[in-house]
């Protein structure tokens, strides 16, 4: 058996990344080979869960567990509470579906990170694209793009806009970003959508009316009033 300072190490390891661990961390902490192999064996503390990343036994398997230790698997050495924005934020469909907006399926593991990121794993998908300071948040210890900043990815992507549209609909409902929010953000992407430069307003009328939300006009006229948006 692995010595209780072992154990010890892993606990504090978990306790603050769901129950997971890395095997980068593992060997950082001094943890030797001979112990780890012990620890991933059968009938050992650990259980895998993805490559390199584990779950210590006994503990409640977290929500979204594939994706946390997705996300873990992109900067392995570095504890959750070490992390940066810089080490990737869930982003586009897995950033709705972490949010439990729209319909998108949520088939692969999305991020987005500010500088070329390679993985070989077929279920995840890495956007290089810079993040900034309001256009992330936590959810559920997560650092996840926020919904305008979800929109706008999903429209660079060219998503389908009525499932993009539900998205914002929902978001807006729930109170997670104000429609004025929304338009100042989806601004820059009203050309591509065939109005006016720079027309958000325009933009985010345009997806509410695909959502037929009965609060859509409402929406909109809020958005009008607010600073930034245009009429």
């Amino acid at each position: 058996m692995p010595r209780p300072s072992s154990l010890t190490l892993l606990g504090e390891l978990a306790q603050d990344q769901w129950g997971l661990v890395t095997r980068r961390q593992l060997v950082d902490a001094g943890v030797g080979s001979t112990t780890l192999e012990r620890l991933v064996g059968p009938g050992g503390a650990l259980e895998r869960v993805a490559w390199g990343v584990y779950q210590l036994a006994g503990t409640p398997v977290p929500d979204h567990r594939d994706l946390r230790a997705a996300w873990l698997q992109l900067a392995p050495g570095i504890p959750v509470w070490e992390r940066t924005p810089g080490q990737g934020v869930v982003s586009h469909r897995s950033a709705a579906a972490l949010y439990g907006l729209g319909h998108l399926p949520a088939d692969q593991h999305e991020f987005t990170v500010p500088h070329r990121h390679q993985t070989r794993r077929p279920d995840v998908r890495i956007h290089v694209r810079p993040v900034g300071d309001g256009e992330w948040a936590r959810a559920g210890g997560l650092p996840v793009t926020t919904p305008r900043r979800i929109a706008t990815d999903l429209l660079r992507a060219r998503e389908d806009p009525e499932a993009v549209a539900q998205v914002v609909a929902e978001a807006i409902r729930r109170g997670h970003d104000s429609p004025g929010a929304f338009a100042t953000a989806l601004a820059p992407h009203a050309m591509a959508y065939g109005f006016r430069q720079g027309d958000g307003l325009a933009l985010l009328r345009w997806l509410l009316d695909l959502t037929g939300d009965p609060d859509g006009s409402r929406w909109v006229d809020q958005a009008r009033a607010q600073d930034g948006t245009r009429s």
